[in-house]
This record gives structure tokens, C-alpha cells and sequence, in this order.
């Protein structure tokens, strides 16, 4: 049975940082690329950041270029995004996506909510 356990996200003021996390069991985690989406209330939900099965390729939507950092540990079998610099826009639910060729699977969210 596949499942996710997202953790990390509250209340940040803008400026600050804050760590998700997002443990997975169920399935063959290293050979599936891993992606963070987020989705904003009255907004489509976006991809934000993404990493290959062996880490190696990392790519970034322009809005967080420069201040997220997505990597992942694949002995612990944990995808993680590591948010700098946060900004009022920023605040959004945030879901973890495993991305495979046959399958995918999706974490259940975890809010972040960037104010002052």
C-alpha cells in the first residue's frame, strides 16, 4: 500500500524558511522521479520543483528559481523542499508527487502560509 507522510509546513513570516519533508512507503521509491506541486486557494494547482530517481537533475518553476531546493535521500526513501526567502505568494497547499512511466502517486498536502 502505498502512502506518504508530508510534514514541515505552518506559518512562516515572509523573509523566513521552512523545511517539507515527504516520507514515502509502498513502492520502488529511488527509480521514481519526484515532484512538489503547490496549489493556492482559487488557483490551478503548479509544479514547483522536481528531481530525478538518482537525484542527478533538478528542475525549478521561475517563481522559486534561486530559492527552493528540492533534493531527496532514497535510503530513507524522503523527497524534500527546502523554501528560503518565503514570500506572502508563496502560501499555498503543498503535495509531493511520485512520477513514474506507469504509475504515480500523491502525498495528501501540507499547508504553508507565508504572513506577517
Amino acid at each position: 500500500q502505498v502512502q506518504f507522510v508530508e510534514s514541515g509546513g505552518g506559518l512562516v513570516q515572509p523573509g523566513g524558511s521552512l523545511r517539507l519533508a515527504c516520507a514515502a512507503s509502498g513502492f520502488r521509491f529511488s527509480i521514481y522521479s519526484m515532484r512538489w506541486y503547490r496549489q493556492a486557494p482559487g488557483k490551478e494547482r503548479e509544479l514547483v520543483a522536481s528531481i530525478t530517481g538518482a537525484g542527478t537533475i533538478t528542475n525549478y518553476a521561475d517563481s522559486v528559481k534561486g530559492r527552493f531546493t528540492i533534493s531527496r535521500d532514497n535510503a530513507k526513501s524522503t523527497v524534500y523542499l527546502q523554501m528560503n526567502s518565503l514570500k506572502p505568494e508563496d502560501t499555498a497547499v503543498y503535495y509531493c508527487r511520485a512520477f513514474g512511466v506507469s504509475s504515480d502517486y500523491w502525498g495528501q498536502g501540507t499547508q504553508v502560509t507565508v504572513s506577517s
